[in-house]
């Protein structure tokens, strides 16, 4: 192949190994509503658990209480991801990437996608005691750059914050 042929060969994304998700458009969570959740005494990993699946570009800092799964890594992970929130009856699980747009969208779709087919085919009987466990996935609204956008409030909330990546990254 020419050097010629080389640059005009399309390289495939990382998703395109992987099937499109059927939820295209999952539900959000705003920035707002997770600030508020974290300073009402939420925790990450109790009343939700918060992805952060940047890859290369994760820099600058992230959400408090974030796990980090590069989006390129969360596919095969799934099953495992379902069975370890549903086990720990944690009810939302909100993914997020530099703007949730496009890692953030495929990711929430997935899981999404999984629990309508979970939800279709088990009857598992619910426990009176704890009552019904409703599992949800969500994209937070803007992403991290959304995130840190909200100024000093919300970056407090960050582990590991750099303001010097920030204002390079606008």
């Amino acid at each position: 192949m020419t050097t010629t042929n080389q640059s005009q060969a399309k390289e495939e994304p990382w998703h395109a190994a992987f099937p499109a998700p059927r939820t295209t458009e999952p539900n959000s969570i705003s920035s707002e509503d997770l600030l508020r959740r974290l300073q009402g005494g939420e925790r990450g990993g109790k009343e939700f658990l918060l992805i952060d699946l940047r890859r290369n570009d994760h820099e600058g800092g992230t959400i408090h209480s974030s796990i980090n799964i590069p989006a390129q890594t969360l596919y095969p992970s799934l099953e495992a991801l379902y069975s370890l929130v549903t086990a720990a009856r944690i009810p939302l699980v909100i993914f997020y990437c530099g703007s949730s747009q496009g890692r953030g969208t495929r990711a929430a779709g997935w899981l999404a996608d999984l629990i309508a087919h979970k939800s279709k085919s088990t009857s598992t009987p619910k426990s009176e005691s704890t009552g019904d466990f409703v599992l949800e996935s969500v994209i937070l609204k803007g992403g991290i750059k959304g995130w840190v956008k909200g100024g000093a409030e919300y970056t407090k909330w960050m582990d590991g914050f750099d303001e010097s990546v920030w204002k390079t990254a606008s």
